[in-house]
C-alpha cells in the first residue's frame, strides 16, 4: 500500500512538472510571437512607496547585485516595517514586479528560492485574504525554519488587481493576457515575519493580516491593473 501510495505521489508530482513545463513553452510561444506589439505599463517607483504604513515604520533593504542579476529586469523592493511599540517582532516586505516576462524574466516562487538560502519548509497552506478594495482572494501561509529560527511567509502572485497563490494559474493567466491584452507583466508579493518562542503560525499570520490590509490599496499604484 504504502508503494502504491509513493507510486501516485510520484506521478502526480511528474504530472505537476510536466503541466508547468508546458505551460511555460505555450507561453513562451504566444509572447514571441506577440513581442512586437506587447503592451508595457508602468507604476510609480518603487522607491517612492511609504516608508510608513499604519503603525509601522520602514527601512530598506539594499539588494545585492548576484540577487538582481538572478531577478532580472524589473522593479524590487525589500524593506524592513517595525512597530511603533518596538516590542512585536518587524516584517519584512518584498514586491518584485516585471513589466515584461516574455523574455524568460519570469517570477520567481519563494518555494523555490528560500530553501536554496538555507530555510526548511515546515507547512504550506492555502488560506483565503479579503483585503480592503479587493474580491477575497487565496495566498499561502509557508512556515520555516533554519535551526530553532521559524518564520512565517505569507505571498501571492499579483496582476491586473488579480491575485493568486498557484504559480501554476499564474502562468495560465499570463498566457491568457499576453493573448487578451497583450500584456505580460506581473508581481510577486511576500510578508515575513519572525514568530516567537512558541508563538503558532495562525498568531503569526494575525501580525501580518493588518499590515497586508494597508498594503493593499497601494498595490495597484505600483502594480500597474
Amino acid at each position: 500500500m504504502a508503494r502504491e501510495r509513493f507510486e501516485i505521489v510520484r506521478q502526480f508530482s511528474i504530472l505537476r512538472f510536466t503541466l508547468a513545463a508546458a505551460m511555460i513553452v505555450v507561453t513562451a510561444i504566444v509572447l514571441q510571437a506577440r513581442g512586437s506589439v506587447e503592451i508595457i505599463r508602468h507604476g510609480s517607483p518603487f522607491s517612492s512607496f511609504p516608508a510608513q504604513l499604519g503603525n509601522w515604520s520602514g527601512k530598506d533593504v539594499p539588494l545585492d547585485p548576484e540577487t538582481l542579476e538572478v531577478l532580472g529586469p524589473g522593479q524590487f523592493l525589500e524593506r524592513f516595517y517595525e512597530s511603533r511599540d518596538g516590542n512585536t517582532p518587524y516584517i519584512d516586505l518584498f514586491l518584485a514586479y516585471f513589466p515584461s516576462q516574455r523574455t524568460g524574466d519570469t517570477i520567481h516562487s519563494p518555494k523555490n528560492c528560500l530553501p536554496g538560502a538555507g530555510w526548511t519548509a515546515r507547512q504550506a497552506i492555502r488560506v483565503t485574504l479579503s483585503l480592503p478594495g479587493h474580491a477575497p482572494f487565496p495566498a499561502n501561509r509557508y512556515l520555516i525554519a533554519k535551526g530553532d529560527e521559524r518564520r512565517l511567509v505569507l505571498y501571492w502572485f499579483w496582476a491586473h488587481d488579480r491575485g493568486l497563490a498557484s504559480e501554476y494559474w499564474a502562468k495560465y493567466y499570463l498566457v491568457r493576457d499576453a493573448i487578451v491584452m497583450n500584456r505580460s507583466d506581473g508581481a510577486l508579493v511576500r510578508l515575513v515575519t519572525q514568530m516567537l518562542p512558541g508563538e503558532t503560525p495562525n498568531a503569526a499570520l494575525e501580525r501580518l493580516l493588518p499590515f497586508a490590509s494597508d498594503l493593499a490599496p497601494l498595490l495597484n499604484d505600483y502594480i500597474p491593473r
